[in-house]
């Protein structure tokens, strides 16, 4: 009998799930959700997701014209899907956007706001060929106090108890506050996905992913110009992560691999992405206090690219190490490759501060590379490649080989004379350090420099040297 009552219950069990959708969807307009262009939707498709995660997952499904809503953050099993067509509109009220895992950047600027966020979750996933839309240009400090105004506000001020490090050696050495939610933050959270989506316009980063383990972005398109220091895509103490197919134009950084706590980035693989930025297409740092190690960037093209196509920088203790770099066309760039060890040495989240960190096994190979007109171009004349360490900490183990780099040349008899300075402790940037002796390769304090089929072809004269290199093995 009891042997019959089990098979029973088995069978029933199945037939249950048999009959039971392959997919449970949750659509936001059954929670309330309006897409007319103007209600404030935070509470109802916050509903909608939460529900979804109570039943055990599912799709959270945006489908419309415009819906407008304030933070909203994702949960264990839920695939936010926003439809073809439909825009997801972040609201132009700062008061809107609760703080979420606060922290201070190397600039000293407050971050914790977000549109999109999750935290300490598993399984979720955003989707679908819609647009998330910060609405940044509305959330400048200006526009801010405009819309506060407007509807009779208070902004609600953060509390900064126990953020600022103890050293207090950030940037400019001042903390500023600021009303610019990132666009998209994944915060300690396992198995991540975004596919197809269109992401645009924040007010500050577009997508970080900050201490998540398996991670995954695919055929997603961002554009990100609404105000200053918008990233494209932040990878920030995270492991084992895929960034591909993605197209990408960005007012600041567009794929910037950070470490904005002693954890390190790594295992991280990017391939086939089409790069525009106004500051740097592919970014090691300059918030490097974990390690960056094992990291792939492949076949991609960089094109009407400021501030660099390619940087590998440790500036707060970062060992970065494994390093691959291969078959990349630039077009148009300013500096194609700049790799710089120095000793700023600052401190995120109240962390010890480290001590200085070290660049080996880099290998750059296979590179096709433009530089833009001098006329484009903050330092002038400029190098191809400009790598430094320092007199007391070398750069490791460099290969670069199979290289082809068009210059515009432009250096006279007095730019053979430069003799480039240290700046240690300074923010590391090509201009801070300035032009060099060298219209090709200028390179100093390397432990070992391999070079293999390298070639600099000048579109203008030049009487410098082509290759420079001081305290290089």
């Amino acid at each position: 009998m009891k042997i019959k009552s089990i098979h029973f219950l088995f069978l029933l069990a199945t037939l249950l799930f048999s009959c039971a959708p392959k997919t449970m969807v949750w659509n936001v307009k059954d929670f309330g959700a309006k897409d007319d262009h103007k209600t404030i939707n935070t509470k109802a498709i916050q509903k909608a997701i939460d529900e979804c995660t109570l039943k055990g997952g599912g799709t959270v499904l945006v489908d419309g014209a415009v819906f407008v809503s304030g933070t909203l953050l994702l949960k264990d099993n839920v695939d936010l899907k926003i439809t073809e067509n439909t825009t997801l509109l972040g609201s132009i009220n700062p008061n809107d956007y609760p703080i979420v895992e606060p922290f201070i950047d190397a600039t000293g600027q407050f971050r914790g706001q977000c549109f999109i966020g999750a935290i300490d979750v598993k399984n979720i996933s955003i989707s679908g060929k819609g647009t998330i839309d910060g609405h940044g240009k509305m959330l400048s400090p200006k526009k801010v106090k405009e819309t506060l105004k407007r509807l009779g506000l208070t902004e609600v001020k953060p509390d900064l108890s126990g953020l600022i490090s103890k050293t207090n050696n950030y940037v400019n050495n001042n903390i500023r506050l600021s009303n610019r939610p990132f666009l998209v933050r994944m915060v300690r959270s396992q198995n991540v996905k975004l596919k197809d989506i269109h992401l645009r316009q924040p007010a500050a980063w577009t997508l970080h992913f900050l201490e998540c383990n398996n991670f995954e972005v695919d055929g997603i398109s961002i554009y990100s110009h609404a105000n200053r220091n918008n990233d494209a895509i932040d990878i920030d103490s995270s492991t084992n992560g895929v960034v591909k197919n993605c197209d990408i134009d960005s007012g600041d950084d567009a794929i910037c691999f950070k470490s904005t706590s002693p954890k390190p980035t790594n295992n991280i693989e990017v391939f086939d992405c089409k790069i525009k930025s106004e500051w740097g297409a592919i970014k090691f740092g300059t918030e490097s206090m974990g390690d960056f190690k094992n990291i792939t960037v492949r076949d991609c093209y960089v094109y009407d690219t400021r501030g660099g196509g390619i940087k590998i920088l440790s500036a707060d203790g970062a060992n970065v190490e494994n390093i691959l770099i291969e078959n990349i066309t630039m077009e148009n760039v300013e500096m194609p490759i700049f790799i710089r060890l120095c000793e700023r040495r600052l401190v995120y989240r109240n962390a010890e501060r480290k001590p200085v960190g070290s660049i080996n096994n880099v290998v750059i190979k296979n590179i096709t590379a433009k530089v833009s007109d001098n006329k484009e171009l903050r330092m002038n004349p400029t190098t191809g490649f400009y790598f430094s360490g320092t007199p007391n900490h070398k750069l490791g183990k460099i290969t670069i080989e199979n290289v082809n780099v068009s210059l515009p040349g432009g250096g006279t008899e007095k730019d053979t004379k430069i003799v480039v300075p240290e700046n240690e402790e300074q923010y590391p940037e090509f201009t801070k350090l300035g032009a060099t002796p060298a219209y090709g390769l200028y390179a100093r304090h390397i432990e070992k420099l391999e070079t293999n089929n390298i070639s600099f072809t000048l579109r203008n004269q030049d009487v410098r040297k082509e290759v420079v290199k001081i305290n290089v093995n």
